[in-house]
């Protein structure tokens, strides 16, 4: 830069296609490595200069800054994103835009000599530019992460923490990946951090604000050199988080400007949606090699009266708010970001066209669960066509880098189109299995006993091709799913299976053994205590069962704990059918610490459990307290307090259920027709199978159709239904540690009851989602790492 010349960044992750076009494309005449990375590059004609080899000549070299003749309109670097012709097109960025970005920057969001940044970014993504040159142009301490370290949680969250840093800047999907990890934030009053690369939720923005000085929510394009608006989170924005579509992305920095403009470049009112378009001397000076797309993407600009201003076209939809902010809505083409990268997912689309066995193809992202968005790919392949998941994903991995490759591909025989001929990407299904992920071969059933477990799952699970290796919760399989096996199962073959059977015949192979008797241990005498993970010598995590009774649920959770973490789970007295279901959460209590005693007969104990769970995990500890046991862990899962002894006043009981009717109401008439007709069949659902119609729907199952693993759970449901509602807390005088989510306040407050009931306190850890999916993946990680931190470490 000193010396007038431009950089360009190559990434030695990326595929030696990619860097190939690179080194093609930009013409470099010097190249600066290190030795051991010269194996990965493709041929190139450039000058290498090797840091570690060389550093012996470069340390004979002039020491003082060079005479140079740099100026504003001089190439500063070229960045290479995305571009919808399959190829990456180069961002051509000037001296000139850069020293006003690092000017504004130093100004808002603000760094001083004091600070300590910490650089998480690689430099081939533009956001590094800040990270680098901004504390060095003002004397400040610049702590670089390594690529192994920014991919933990943990090791993140533990730099973060040891740095001492002040300042950070990341992708929302970095942000939650420390709050994943436990990031509380403590200490780091003095924390400035920065979000932008993708659109930042009223949710996260919620859970960021409060742990640190200050939240800044950014938004730009390469193209306009990193950031071009700023915008601080205020407490306004956190207390209405929850009737928020998305965080402001405020006004543009200095000599910047902004326009949203409708199709025909006019200006359009406040409020209305439009295309935003940014002028001013961030902009690039266009595309390298790129004439025809610099002109079609830099127009000149129609509101000013100098013949060389120009505006970019972002292709990003966006409105003005009456603050005179700027309200990002989305994109208006097949452009997409995921953890920041900019992705056309037109390049995906061409390069696999280029694949032999693909006739035709298309690529979206989808987020089936709430801040998991993944790329799909479909595909209708060319008839006879012979080829895996596997050698797509190979194939791709020779020209695309690995953020670009698909997490999912979907065999369909036509692609959907839309009355005018388009591809209708709404009606592509939603993907059900990979198996990219197997290690396992491909096996058909090997006898009628097989055939037929195999029948029964892809009626289930709505899969055609199923091995016998095939794990049911791998293809698709929940609990829920696991229970209408089991009916099927017992209709047809007239075999009755406990659920708990899934904890360790996952397979159709390990099923048909089960059924024929080969591995009797699998199904050996029901016990209310299930082992899920028995390696290790830590104390074992007990968790008791939710509302239906069983704890098949909490296979995912255990698996994303420490291996030698040993976990037991608790189910409910009748879920097999042989014995009545307990209505007393006492007495469930007092059942279950004796089986809980016959593994581990002294505390400290780690009792935890999701929903219903949680009031029986409680009462558990209360009664061990009593034995002279302390429980280390009291873990509440996503579960509002039982009542408490001290029971409400006729008065306050009526005043609380007419302002529960009054809102009901309220919420009711803001309905569709629809949604309401939606609603009410829900209600019917309920009633039918749960409330007080539900024991001709028993007497329907029992009697007619006979599908037993139902009705045990419906017997179970209504049993402890009947036993929370009977169950009065009592003070407990320890400390409870609840996870929850963060749209699931309730009546009862943040702590959603538990305060009223902890003498010791209530430690709250926020987890991502909601209470009917912090269970199933993705999201069952983060709640993983975040209850690893309270159990024992030895």
């Amino acid at each position: 830069l000193k010396a007038g010349g431009a950089y360009v960044p190559l990434d030695p992750a990326f595929p030696t296609d990619r860097l190939a076009h690179m080194l093609s494309d930009s013409q470099m005449t010097v190249l600066v490595a290190q030795q051991a990375l010269l194996s990965i590059l493709p041929a190139h004609q450039a000058q290498v200069v090797c840091l570690d080899t060389d550093a012996a000549i470069i340390s004979q070299a002039n020491n003082q800054n060079p005479s140079s003749d740099v100026a504003t309109e001089h190439l500063a670097y070229v960045i290479y994103t995305s571009g919808s012709t399959g190829k990456p097109k180069g961002v051509q960025i000037l001296q000139g835009a850069v020293t006003n970005f690092l000017s504004s920057m130093q100004l808002q969001p603000g760094l001083n000599a004091q600070d300590i940044l910490l650089a998480i970014t690689t430099i081939s993504f533009d956001i590094a530019v800040l990270e680098l040159y901004l504390p060095l142009l003002i004397g400040a301490q610049v702590v670089l992460a390594s690529r192994a370290v920014v991919a933990d949680g943990i090791k993140l969250t533990q730099l973060l923490e040891t740095s001492q840093a002040t300042f950070m800047q990341a992708t929302p999907a970095t942000w939650q990946l420390l709050l994943a990890a436990g990031w509380s934030g403590q200490g780091k009053s003095s924390l400035k951090i920065l979000c932008g690369g993708e659109a930042l939720s009223p949710q996260l923005a919620a859970e960021l604000a409060p742990k640190v000085a200050s939240l800044w929510n950014m938004y730009g394009p390469t193209e306009a050199t990193v950031w071009a608006t700023i915008y601080e989170v205020k407490a306004a924005d956190l207390l209405s988080a929850s009737q928020r579509s998305a965080i402001s992305v405020g006004q543009p920095i200095a000599n910047t400007q902004t326009y949203i403009l409708d199709p025909f470049l006019q200006p359009v009112p406040v409020g209305v949606k439009g295309e935003l378009y940014i002028g001013g001397v961030q902009l690039a000076k266009g595309y390298l090699n790129r004439p025809d797309l610099t002109t079609e993407k830099f127009i000149p600009n129609p509101f000013s009266d100098q013949p060389d201003s120009r505006l970019y076209r972002t292709g990003d939809l966006a409105r003005y708010l009456p603050t005179g902010d700027i309200e990002y809505i989305g994109r208006i083409d097949n452009q997409v970001k995921i953890r920041g990268y900019r992705i056309e997912l037109g390049e995906i689309e061409v390069v696999l066209a280029t694949h032999p066995a693909v006739r035709q193809n298309a690529v979206l992202v989808r987020e089936d669960l709430p801040g998991d968005k993944r790329l799909v790919a479909y595909l209708v392949p060319n008839e006879q066509a012979h080829f895996t998941v596997k050698d797509l994903r190979d194939f791709l991995s020779q020209t695309l880098p690995s953020y670009m490759i698909p997490s999912a591909f979907v065999m369909l025989a036509a692609l959907p189109l839309t009355p005018n001929g388009k591809i209708d990407r709404r009606s592509l299904p939603v993907p059900t299995i990979d198996r990219s992920q197997s290690a396992t071969s491909f096996t058909e059933p090997r006898n009628p006993l097989e055939e037929s477990i195999a029948q029964i799952w892809r009626q289930v699970l709505g899969i055609d091709q199923i091995s016998i290796h095939d794990n049911f919760f791998e293809v698709g399989g929940n609990s829920l799913l696991a229970v209408q096996f089991l009916t099927k199962l017992g209709n047809t073959l007239d075999q009755n299976l406990p659920l708990v059977t899934f904890l360790n015949a996952q397979t159709i192979e390990q099923l048909a053994l089960v059924l024929q008797g080969q591995e009797k241990s699998i199904t050996s005498s029901w016990s209310p205590l299930v082992p899920i993970q028995t390696v290790g010598e830590k104390p074992p995590l007990f968790l008791v069962h939710a509302i239906w009774g069983n704890v098949l649920f909490y296979r995912k959770l255990a698996h994303y704990l420490k291996p030698d973490q040993p976990v037991y789970g608790l189910q409910a007295q009748g879920i097999d059918g042989e014995s009545d279901p307990l209505i007393s959460i006492s007495k469930m209590a007092a059942n279950y610490i004796k089986e809980i005693q016959k593994i581990q007969p002294q505390g400290p104990y780690y009792l935890g459990g999701f929903s219903f769970g949680a009031e029986v995990a409680f009462e558990i500890a209360q009664q061990l307290l009593t034995q002279g046991h302390k429980t280390s862990l009291l873990a509440i899962l996503d579960a509002t307090a039982p009542n408490s002894l001290q029971s409400e006043t006729l008065a306050i009981q009526a005043e609380t259920s007419r302002n529960w009717q009054k809102q009901y109401f309220q919420d009711l008439v803001k309905l569709t027709w629809p949604e309401r007709a939606n609603y009410f069949l829900g209600k019917m659902q309920w009633h039918f199978t749960i409330g007080k119609l539900g024991i001709f729907y028993r007497s329907y199952l029992q009697h007619i159709k006979r599908s037993l693993p139902d009705l045990y759970l419906l017997q179970v449901h209504f049993a402890n239904h009947q036993a929370s509602n009977g169950y009065k807390a009592s003070v407990y005088p320890g400390h409870v540690h609840l996870f929850r989510c963060p749209g699931d306040l309730s009546e009862k407050g943040v702590d959603l009851g538990w305060g009223k009931l902890a003498l010791d306190g209530v430690t709250i850890s926020q987890i991502p989602g909601s209470h009917t999916t912090i269970m199933e993946e993705p999201l069952v990680k983060d709640l993983a790492e975040k209850l690893a931190h309270f159990l024992p470490k030895i």
